[in-house]
């Protein structure tokens, strides 16, 4: 298996002492997720058992009437009839299981109610990521090339115009703009309902529908890309190793893209790590605005209900994969300089 380490990467054009330092960071930063790991699942659980009433009081105030043993007889049913303490520990073993629960409300186990609405909202948000880094730095590239010139002053503008406009606002524009009037977009939902399609006529039915969608999410955050890229790159472009380059007789624009950019691109990383949640919590306004299936309308759907186990689910999935990511991001930076794996 070692041996294998060391031939793959150098196969790859990647030298082995660089991936062990990788893989060596990949198991600290590990580690190193535990505590946060344990210290979310008792935040989440003590500040959602603070929350008034339960389950049995909004499936009694549904039914329209209840008595005090129908509703002892329910809330044992639902297990919520024992202390709080006993609780936490009902749920640690659940998850020591491999189990989050069991939803009455949707007559099936948490893990596969959320395993039908995180695909769809996964891809909301790494299509959202995707097209916020992909504008985000392409504006701050141009910013920084054109800087202190009039490209740099009308994108700035627009720039502070992307980041101050609501979400919402623009997800009900757009839907105005390219829906209503236009008719180039549809105003809702993931697909085409009843539709049957295959390959790549699926693939652009899937990709008209997240369009609006992603691009509500994507272009607050993309403002922000385009000034940390064009601070990034104007820092970095006052370098040593960026005029030895310049001086050597390079093209400005490729001085810019091989050199700059790449060493700008850190911090941008770093903060796209940082937004994950925030974009998973646009994506709860977004979804709710174009009808999206997704965990956030299910989130809404469960704290109406107050269905803990579901939100302790959505909470546990959606802090893991905050912190999975973060740690993707960490050996991604220490990808692009490699003095970082060695810390």
């Amino acid at each position: 298996m070692s041996l294998l380490f060391q031939i793959a990467p150098v196969a790859a054009g990647f030298p082995a002492h660089r991936a062990r330092k990788l893989l060596g960071r990949l198991l600290r930063v590990s580690l190193q997720a535990i505590p946060t790991i344990a210290a979310v699942i008792l935040l989440n659980f003590v500040l959602l058992q603070s929350l008034p009433g339960d389950a049995a009081d909004v499936l009694a105030g549904e039914s329209g009437s209840a008595t005090a043993e129908s509703m002892a007889l329910l809330r044992k049913h639902l297990g919520v009839d024992v202390p709080v303490g006993q609780q936490f520990i009902n749920y640690l073993g659940h998850l020591a299981h491999g189990s989050l629960g069991y939803s009455p409300r949707y007559g099936t186990s948490v893990v596969d109610l959320i395993m039908t609405r995180l695909p769809g909202t996964l891809f909301l948000m790494l299509s959202g990521l995707a097209l916020a880094l992909l504008i985000g730095v392409s504006l701050g590239f141009a910013m920084a090339f054109w800087a202190q010139r009039w490209p740099d002053r009308i994108l700035s503008a627009l720039v502070l115009v992307l980041y101050s406009t609501p979400a919402f606002w623009m997800g009900l524009m757009g839907t105005v703009l390219f829906s209503v009037h236009l008719g180039w977009l549809p105003s809702g939902g993931e697909m085409t309902l009843g539709a049957d399609l295959t390959g790549w006529s699926h693939l652009w039915d899937r990709v008209q529908y997240v369009i609006l969608p992603a691009s509500t999410l994507a272009l607050a955050f993309a403002a922000i890309y385009a000034r940390l890229t064009r601070a990034a790159m104007l820092e970095v472009r006052r370098q040593d190793f960026v005029r030895t380059a310049e001086a050597k007789g390079l093209s400005p624009l490729r001085v810019m893209f091989r050199h700059v950019l790449r060493n700008a691109l850190l911090p941008v990383t770093t903060m796209a790590g940082l937004h994950l949640g925030h974009l998973l919590g646009g994506a709860v306004v977004v979804e709710t605005v174009f009808g999206w299936p997704g965990l956030g309308r299910l989130m809404i759907e469960a704290i109406q209900a107050r269905e803990y186990n579901v939100l302790l689910g959505i909470l546990f999935m959606s802090s893991f994969l905050v912190i999975l990511a973060n740690i993707l991001i960490d050996l991604v930076h220490a990808w692009l300089d490699p003095r970082i794996a060695v810390d």
